[in-house]
């Protein structure tokens, strides 16, 4: 339905050429844009309902009793389920650092955050089947997991900034919601994160979009190809110094892979622009000292690689 309003649209109202670059950019400019926003509006709403049950304190008070490698995989797991990106993630590590969380265990979780999407493993699954879904699912899991693991074994608290130490978390209380309320809060949710989201998405369909009508394909295999031995690190880097959370930087990945560009190369993509960001770095830079943070950062860029590298060679 979406799809044939979309190509009204396009090739009957406006009557652009079906099969011309400009016709074929807007139409999946058009069809994308509502598509995804369909997809947001439901997922964001359903999951809003989901999260009442796990309030930053609650996720607080369990992870800090858990040691290391168990609290690595709930930390991970757990940050599916929470609604940061990699900027919003930070406040919530400040708490579990004070509030005496293993370091590794919460860089399991600021990693997992945003780049284990649920919003995003919905619209995979829609757009690319249940396979890439599990295996984006799995890959970020697995990075959040061993990068965690390693910058714990690494014990490098001395590198945290001295005020986190130093900082007091009250005792606060769960307050429960009745079922009215988290729906109220559900639906406030859903409105406001679409407001912060929507230029992201619009930007990434229209950059997809762009792609996919006029990016040549010749020049993708070229540079990021699987005959390119460098491909992986080079998707990586350029998707370091973008912002945009996993849902806006999808339907640019859609269009790539469309073009040619290897799955493993487009996770590494997807999961750079999602995990690791300028803006994430800069306020990063005032929670953790410079050494903390270029390991963090490194760790993480090198866990993307490899498994860029891995599902190239396996799929």
């Amino acid at each position: 339905m979406i799809k044939t309003l979309a190509d009204w649209l396009v090739f009957t109202t406006i009557g652009l050429v079906p099969g011309s670059r400009a016709g074929e950019a807007l139409d999946f400019f058009i069809y994308d844009t509502l598509k995804i926003f369909l997809l947001l509006t439901t997922i964001i709403y359903v999951v809003a309902n989901i999260r009442t049950s796990f309030p930053p304190e609650k996720t607080k008070r369990m992870l800090s009793h858990k040691r290391e490698y168990a609290g690595n995989v709930l930390a991970a797991l757990l940050g599916i389920v929470t609604p940061f990106c990699s900027c919003s993630a930070v406040p919530l590590f400040i708490g579990f650092v004070e509030s005496g969380v293993p370091l590794g265990v919460t860089f399991s979780f600021l990693i997992s955050s945003p780049m284990v999407n649920e919003v995003a493993l919905i619209m995979l699954w829609g757009l690319f089947g249940w396979r890439i879904a599990l295996i984006y699912i799995g890959t970020g899991l697995l990075v959040a997991i061993v990068a965690g693991i390693v910058i714990g074994k690494l014990r490098m608290e001395r590198y945290v900034q001295d005020y986190v130490w130093e900082m007091q978390v009250g005792k606060a209380e769960i307050v429960k919601q009745t079922f009215r309320e988290k729906l109220g809060y559900a639906r406030a949710y859903t409105l406001g994160l679409l407001q912060k989201i929507w230029p992201y998405v619009v930007a990434g369909v229209g950059l997809g979009a762009f792609i996919h009508g006029y990016a040549p394909q010749d020049f993708l295999v070229r540079y990021a190809g699987r005959d390119n031995l460098f491909a992986v690190p080079l998707a990586v880097l350029i998707g370091v110094p973008l912002y945009s959370n996993a849902a806006g930087v999808i339907p640019i990945v859609q269009a790539l892979m469309e073009k040619g560009l290897p799955i493993g190369t487009c996770l590494a993509f997807m999961m750079a622009i999602t995990a690791l960001s300028l803006p994430e770095a800069i306020i990063l830079k005032n929670v953790l000292k410079n050494r903390l943070l270029a390991v963090f950062f490194g760790i993480v860029a090198t866990a993307i690689v490899c498994v860029g590298y891995l599902f190239n060679a396996l799929l």
